[in-house]
């Protein structure tokens, strides 16, 4: 129900549901839910070469894959990009700060610290994507005579809005057996717009790869004592919910006197997210009026708090007021004419999906403006057009 309009099918199919998601997608249909598979930036060989696949995908969630299949930015973005001749990656490197030309008006230096050495970098264009909570703090550690509270400051909102989403895991524990191998392939959006008893939107909620088995032990502990690792894996089913989190300007990045980052952070909008809970409990409720396997749930999980700064944005939203925001509409600072910003910083509001697929999005839109409207570049594929005209 999410689901934007498009003028294109996606390029390769979903990943085939395994039988026990299988189960679930089809006994949600019947009370009523539009479950949907789950986008999933992977390389499968057989999607290529119509051959079964050398890997099987699994649980490299939050893991280095070796494989390739996994279309990470390491995999899709640096390594491509790292062919150019123009492309030079530099490692071990700190940004202490940018300076400004006397104007004020230019970025004229980004000073940085690579393996204990300060140099000088300089371009005609500056893009910063530190991420949300470094991107903030890079432009008050560069405060000056021009910019006294922080580059681009001018609006006071550097810094401010941040937003974390709430996120967390809910584990199902049933008599249904999981022999899934990768279960991240199925989504519920029935609740993100709201539910019959809230008018107000609730959240996504979808399954996630399979939990370690130190976390999975660790729930099982209470639940079913004294199974082991295989037996709880067959029994529990890992849900990820996400609930919007909401901007405020207290809920914000500063600097300490020794210039260490503080972040004050307050919880918004939590009910969203525990009512969400309540509503895949709900769901369960009536997947057990349809098969007797799936009741007498036994939940465990986990919630992820302000320590582990999830899905950080905001801190340096976008605009067309320059008085009460940072950014313009094409992620360029309103008091900096050359320095651009292309992380999460620009969110003025952040929903209740990952927002990867934006943050790379919103990157090829300031791109294209960059190329088309700041740099006037004749796109290749007009050029080419030209010339055979």
């Amino acid at each position: 129900p999410t689901e934007p309009p498009t003028n294109a099918a996606y390029p390769l199919p979903p990943l085939v549901y395994e039988p026990l998601i299988k189960d679930m997608e089809t006994k949600m249909k019947q009370f009523g839910l539009r479950p949907f598979p789950l986008p999933m930036g992977v390389k499968l060989p057989q999607d290529y070469t119509q051959t079964e696949a050398p890997v099987v995908l699994e649980n490299f969630d939050g893991f280095p894959d070796l494989t390739d299949s996994k279309a990470d930015a390491q995999v899709t973005c640096l390594r491509p990009a790292l062919m150019n001749k123009n492309v030079t990656l530099i490692t071990n490197a700190y940004v202490e700060k940018l300076e400004t030309d006397e104007s004020g008006k230019k970025i004229s230096n980004v000073v940085t610290i690579v393996n204990g050495e300060k140099i000088k970098f300089r371009a005609d264009l500056i893009f910063v994507a530190c991420g949300a909570v470094n991107s903030a703090a890079l432009f008050l550690r560069s405060a000056n005579d021009k910019h006294p509270n922080g580059l681009a400051n001018s609006s006071g909102q550097v810094g401010r809005n941040l937003m974390l989403h709430h996120n967390g895991c809910l584990v199902a524990f049933t008599k249904k057996m999981n022999d899934c191998v990768f279960q991240k392939s199925l989504g519920l959006a029935d609740f993100y717009h709201g539910a019959e008893d809230s008018a107000l939107p609730l959240g996504e909620i979808q399954l996630m790869g399979r939990n370690d088995p130190d976390t999975i032990m660790w729930l099982g502990e209470t639940i079913a004592p004294g199974k082991t690792y295989d037996e709880l894996k067959k029994m529990s089913i890992d849900f990820w919910l996400t609930a919007e989190d909401l901007p405020g300007a207290d809920n914000r990045v500063t600097l300490k006197t020794d210039g260490s980052i503080k972040v004050d952070y307050t919880r918004t909008n939590y009910t969203a997210y525990e009512k969400l809970k309540v509503k895949l409990k709900e769901v369960f409720a009536k997947l057990g009026e349809l098969d007797a396997d799936y009741k007498d749930v036994q939940w465990g999980g986990y919630d992820l708090d302000v320590s582990g700064m999830s899905h950080q944005n905001g801190t340096l939203r976008f605009g067309n007021d320059p008085t009460s925001s940072v950014l313009d509409i094409n992620c360029k600072t309103h008091d900096i004419d050359n320095l651009y910003v292309v992380d999460a910083s620009f969110f003025p509001s952040c929903g209740a999906f990952n927002p990867a697929l934006t943050i790379a999005a919103n990157a090829l839109r300031v791109g294209d403006h960059i190329i088309n409207e700041v740099l006037k570049i004749t796109p290749a594929v007009k050029r080419m057009m030209e010339r055979v005209i």
